[in-house]
């Protein structure tokens, strides 16, 4: 199925351009992408490949207070993911009583000194959960633009200098895209589209907005409950980038160019944990946790195995070499093997958890919600019924901690309502 192409509604909001001759301006942004690409950058939720995994290897597994490089004071609320290209650093804010005061900054990842702010008005619905705030879907950046969500589903692209490129007030576009909670999906680029997830109860759609104008490339209509899960990109059996996106229903595979369904798992999914793509792949928190491969004939991903004992809480599944991790909401963290779903082993962490792990050389790095980072390296655990040896460091940031954190530059990006940390002892510091 092809859905139709449509037209955006009204015109995106388009700013002034910088004034740069245009083979200037191509090789800057060539430039760009290269120097971003060199420097292992973390590009969205759970990292360049949405699997939480950071192919830096220079994180250190003690932390204590004399590894933060840098903290700064943030704006406003926001549970969003920090967003590193190359020397820059980005995160998403919302402030006001109403929170509809929305917020994209840029730091200096070498000290932490803001580089510029960009503020918008709300456009859309910003009431949420108490929990959360309209700074929780996370941005993503293609490496020569950054692209920001907020709850209230206002959308935005802006250069690395700043410059607004393109505005979509997508609440004012779909008045009935909503829900009482907040929005929460994060944003993913690929194909030169920025894949835009608005699932709810009522007006439910996921859109394929182009990078370069923001007008709707193709959108989809979507299953209508609400959902809070983030779409992940993957690789077909041919090769070329596939969209996973799961809903209440399942989880479908589309074409990001063109919106096209290539495939189609019809056997529920849950609504808050995402799926995570591992190996050819997909390891969805549905009845438990189950895993699915890809056909190559179009039909629906065979499954591979299932298992009940690991369903997900809300932080997403995980896998590191040939373990899959599982985290509950009470802090439980369930090791099984990837060939079977076996559980392997079970370890009380110090919970509550919302925040999914992140990896670096097969560590573990889990943030609890009172601020407690726990650092967890499974090749410790000799005994599978003495799993405490994993835990080789704690340190307390002292603050609620709700969002999942960014690993660059030998460093964890960690960040709460009113603060951003970088957390590394990398020698270009």
């Amino acid at each position: 199925m092809i859905p139709k192409i449509e037209s955006a509604g009204p015109i995106p909001f388009f700013a002034k351009t910088m004034k740069t001759h245009p083979i200037v301006a191509a090789v800057l942004l060539a430039l760009a992408g290269g120097l971003s690409n060199q420097a292992a950058d973390w590009t969205q939720f759970r990292g360049p490949g949405g699997d939480g995994i950071a192919p830096d290897t220079r994180l250190p597994t003690s932390l204590d207070a004399g590894a933060v490089a840098w903290s700064v004071n943030l704006p406003g609320r926001g549970i969003s993911s920090p967003v590193i290209v190359g020397k820059r650093v980005f995160v998403t804010a919302s402030s006001g009583a109403r929170q509809d005061r929305l917020h994209v900054l840029c730091f200096n990842l070498a000290d932490g000194v803001l580089l510029w702010e960009r503020q918008f008005w709300a456009t859309g619905r910003t009431q949420t959960h108490e929990k959360i705030s309209a700074a929780t879907p996370s941005p993503a950046s293609d490496g020569q633009r950054i692209y920001a969500i907020f709850s209230s589903n206002d959308c935005a692209a802006l250069d690395l200098d700043g410059n607004l490129l393109w505005f979509r007030g997508l609440g004012r576009d779909y008045p009935n895209a909503s829900n009482s909670l907040g929005m929460s999906s994060s944003l993913v680029v690929a194909d030169g589209v920025v894949v835009a997830q608005v699932e709810n109860d009522s007006e439910s759609f996921t859109a394929g907005l182009d990078a370069k104008t923001g007008l709707n490339r193709w959108k989809l209509d979507r299953p209508k409950k609400a959902n809070w899960t983030s779409p992940v990109v993957m690789k077909g059996t041919d090769g070329k980038p596939v969209l996973a996106l799961q809903s209440s229903k399942g989880v479908t595979g589309v074409e990001p160019a063109t919106g096209k369904v290539l495939w189609n798992y019809d056997q529920g999914a849950s609504t808050v944990p995402s799926v995570t793509v591992a190996g050819g792949r997909l390891y969805v928190p549905s009845q438990g946790l189950t895993v699915l491969e890809p056909t190559s004939d179009g039909q629906a991903p065979k499954q591979v195995w299932r298992a009940a004992q690991l369903r997900p809480g809300t932080p997403s599944p995980v896998v590191v070499g040939d373990r899959v991790f599982t985290l509950n909401d009470g802090g439980i963290l369930s090791c099984a093997d990837v060939a079977d779903g076996k559980r392997l082993w079970q370890l009380r962490l110090k919970g509550p958890f919302s925040s999914t792990p992140v990896i670096a050389s097969g560590v573990l790095y889990c943030v609890n919600e009172k601020g407690l980072i726990q650092v967890v390296d499974p090749a410790k655990v000799t005994d599978p019924a003495k799993p405490e040896s994993a835990v080789t460091s704690e340190f307390d940031l002292g603050q609620t901690i709700v969002g999942t954190p960014s690993i660059a530059a030998g460093s964890l990006f960690v960040r709460s309502d009113g603060k951003l940390w970088r957390i590394g002892r990398d020698s270009a510091l």
